[in-house]
């Protein structure tokens, strides 16, 4: 399953990402974590320390090769310089498995150990913001490696694709929010972020995105009843504060989370496993999205029609055989 985290800035978007990947490494599963935040700080939310988090290899900086590999011997794409962010996989293409034997899970890949007993697991990060990209890049052509990633990747039963995304509603400047099967909000009792919950759900309106809210930081009965009366239905569970949480932050391991706190991770665990895998809807929403930036402006910087990319013989069978 592929999962998002998502949120305000401060909403602790990238803690709860961070919270999740130990509880499904410390039951075995089989997890992948991706930092995709322009603010590069899941690493050190997993353990890494400052000099371990800075090396970290970033897929921003290998597109190229990336594209190269993605395209493989695809007719319909020319060269990796002809190959966007959304365009979709086709007769040719390279799919990618989890753990595979590709760039993204050997040179961009590191291994994290989160606990004792815990599976290891794979971290890979966009890369920051570096100097020569100030006032000349906008951070989207950082993620349009994650992008590329979830296009390509078929994720079977028992593995999990957890991203820490942008804060906000920036997320939705691309096609990369429809990569998911599901979009956790994080949110907290505040207007301020049932505000972003707001803003994501007229965003995704159109979009056949699931979508479900984590309360975070959440103090009391009050506190709940305000996310239920701004949030509805959407609201699956909440997170209190944790002693065990700052301990963690401070570079300690030595607190036990919260048995509330442990629960609310377990409820969101069930929310993702219940999820069905749609890759009809995946694909179509790739195609979708790849033509609507054909035609608003990757056409005009390739020089090419890149509607021509999608291979209609390419179906969701195309997924689940490989």
């Amino acid at each position: 399953m592929k999962i998002a985290f998502v949120g305000k800035g401060g909403s602790g978007k990238t803690t709860l990402s961070a919270l999740f990947v130990r509880h499904l490494a410390l039951r075995g599963r089989e997890v992948v974590a991706v930092d995709a935040d322009i603010n590069q700080h899941l690493g050190a939310a997993l353990g890494l320390d400052e000099h371990q988090t800075a090396a970290l290899p970033a897929m921003g900086a290998h597109l190229t090769e990336l594209k190269d590999y993605l395209r493989g011997d695809n007719p319909r794409i020319t060269s990796a310089a002809a190959m966007v962010k959304t365009t979709p996989p086709g007769t040719g293409s390279r799919l990618l498995r989890v753990g595979g034997d590709d760039p993204f899970h050997t040179k961009l890949a590191t291994e994290v150990r989160v606990g004792d007993g815990a599976a290891g697991v794979t971290l890979m990060a966009t890369g920051p913001f570096t100097e020569d990209d100030l006032g000349v890049a906008c951070y989207h052509s950082k993620t349009g490696a994650v992008e590329l990633y979830l296009n390509h990747l078929v994720d079977g039963p028992g593995e999990y694709v957890v991203v820490d995304m942008t804060a906000g509603a920036d997320t939705f400047a691309s096609g990369l929010f429809t990569r998911f099967d599901l979009l956790v909000l994080v949110a907290e009792p505040t207007w301020k972020g049932v505000g972003v919950y707001r803003q994501y759900v007229d965003y995704a309106a159109d979009y056949d995105v699931a979508i479900t809210v984590v309360g975070n930081k959440v103090h009391g009965p009050d506190d709940v009843a305000y996310l239920r009366e701004h949030v509805g239905a959407d609201l699956l569970t909440w997170m209190g504060h944790s002693a065990a949480v700052r301990a963690l932050e401070q570079g300690r391991g030595d607190v036990a989370l919260e048995t509330s706190n442990e629960a609310a991770l377990g409820h969101l665990l069930e929310a993702v496993d219940a999820r069905p895998k749609d890759w009809a809807g995946f694909h179509r929403q790739a195609v979708e999205f790849h033509i609507k930036n054909a035609r608003s402006w990757a056409n005009r910087a390739v020089g090419q029609d890149l509607e021509k990319q999608i291979d209609p013989g390419f179906t969701a069978e195309g997924y689940r055989h490989e």
